[in-house]
């Protein structure tokens, strides 16, 4: 653990931000390593040495300020001078080239659609801005570079749809088998190219687990040129902090009160990711960890007692984490100080029943369709806002409904409509290789 600084956002030239390994402090990065590396040594993640802030005057004008300029301002600090600025201006602009609307549900709690990008998910921010920046990384790379990625559900198809057809890059996804839906199978499999898929028999812990393990051998890493586009990977995590601001942006037009903020939350890469930009100088009451029937962090918040437990299958399937890898980062943000992150964070745990009710309520009582992953979201904020009646707030909607056809049209008894964009990918052919949760399959796929 180390002590953060926290540096003043100004004008000054800017410097390479360092990142240093959670499990080792003596291997301090620049961006670029760390993007390219993804994990460090002892599959340690990595982490920003200090904690640059926003501009008072910034946070308050927000409404001044277009998307892209936010966008570029929250993450210009962290690639430094390793990326000139008008690339990160482009990499920012085409981060956020679709609407994030913070849309009223009722009085009391809104929702910020995460789920207008090209596959319909929250994951198309930090995926796309994390494949811009490796492409920028890689252009005079000679040697093949391999993304290698786990996914519960999402990040495949925002990697896949990132990575596409991207000159001198592969993609392998591992995804674990009959745990992802139909839409979100056909977004990670459908595409082909440079595109591989691999169906795991196992849950998404075991994915996960065959990465790190990956990244760790010698003889794989001696021939292949391996990145990561998963959430511990900083390129993917760090730019969703922007999409907080710019809820900001929008709750500040409509109420007077800071937000509780409620995260669907799996892989604590999103909650983490919002936990900082807090520590940057957000506005916010308090943070919601929203888990489904996965509850080791509820169960954390509790008692002080971190217990990995092995996921189990909900209808919230990107949620289906059991060991997270992400909460390290969080843990590292509040110096380790329980009490002091207990204060800033409450953990739910919502089961499917639940889930499906929620749906069928919201949609009932406010005309609005909320995917498994949000519904967990409302009914946890929903529950905190119960116990604190003099606040508000708003979820993070992370996917789009049709991506969970049958939970969805079992809660609210009516078909969702296909959106266009899914048209053409639903009609393609999936494309796989099988292999069990054992990591000489993975080496020999990969060295093949």
């Amino acid at each position: 653990m180390r002590l953060l600084k926290k540096v003043n956002d100004g004008t000054n030239k800017l410097k390479a931000m360092k990142y240093y390994n959670l499990k080792d402090n003596q291997e301090i990065v620049d961006f670029k390593t760390a993007t390219i590396k993804s994990q460090g040594n002892q599959k340690g993640l990595f982490f920003p040495e200090s904690i640059p802030q926003f501009d008072k005057e910034f946070i308050q004008n927000l409404h001044l300020h277009s998307d892209e300029e936010i966008a570029f301002r929250c993450m210009k600090d962290f690639t430094g001078d390793e990326i000139p600025s008008d690339i990160v201006k482009k990499i920012a602009a085409e981060t956020v080239s679709f609407d994030i609307p913070l849309k009223k549900i009722n009085d009391r709690i809104s929702v910020l659609e995460l789920f207008h990008g090209p596959t319909l998910a929250f994951k198309d921010v930090g995926a796309r801005f994390m494949s811009r920046c490796l492409s920028y990384f890689l252009k005079d790379q000679n040697k093949k570079v391999t993304v290698l990625v786990a996914t519960s559900g999402d990040t495949g198809g925002a990697v896949a749809h990132g990575f596409y057809n991207v000159p001198g890059i592969n993609v392998v996804i591992l995804y674990p088998k009959n745990r992802v839906s139909a839409v979100q199978e056909k977004q990670l499999t459908a595409l082909g190219g440079n595109i591989f898929a691999l169906e795991v028999n196992g849950n998404f812990d075991d994915c996960q687990n065959l990465v790190k393990q990956a990244f760790s051998d010698e003889s794989i890493n001696s021939q292949l040129f391996l990145t990561s586009a998963n959430s511990i990977n900083i390129a993917r995590w760090l730019p969703q902090q922007i999409y907080y601001l710019l809820a900001l942006k929008q709750w500040k037009q409509q109420e007077d009160q800071d937000p509780v903020i409620s995260v669907p939350s799996g892989n604590f890469g999103n909650i983490c990711a919002g936990l900082l930009t807090y520590f940057r100088g957000l506005p916010a009451q308090h943070f919601i960890a929203a888990c489904n029937k996965n509850d080791v962090i509820p169960d954390y918040l509790k008692t002080h007692q971190y217990h990995p437990k092995k996921a189990v299958a909900t209808l919230s399937n990107a949620m289906d984490v059991g060991d997270p890898s992400n909460f390290t980062r969080v843990l590292e943000l509040f110096g380790h100080q329980f009490d002091t992150l207990k204060n800033m964070i409450s953990g739910y745990s919502i089961d499917d029943e639940s889930t499906l009710q929620t749906i069928k309520k919201v949609h009932e009582k406010y005309g609005y369709t909320l995917d498994p992953h949000s519904a967990v979201a409302f009914a946890s904020l929903e529950q905190y806002l119960n116990e604190n009646p003099d606040r508000k707030g708003f979820i993070l909607g992370t996917a789009h409904p049709v991506k969970f056809p049958d939970a969805v049209e079992k809660a609210i008894q009516v078909a969702i409509e296909v959106p266009e964009e899914l048209g053409d990918i639903m009609k393609k052919e999936k494309k796989t290789v099988e292999i069990n949760a054992d990591f000489e399959e993975l080496k020999r796929f990969l060295l093949k």
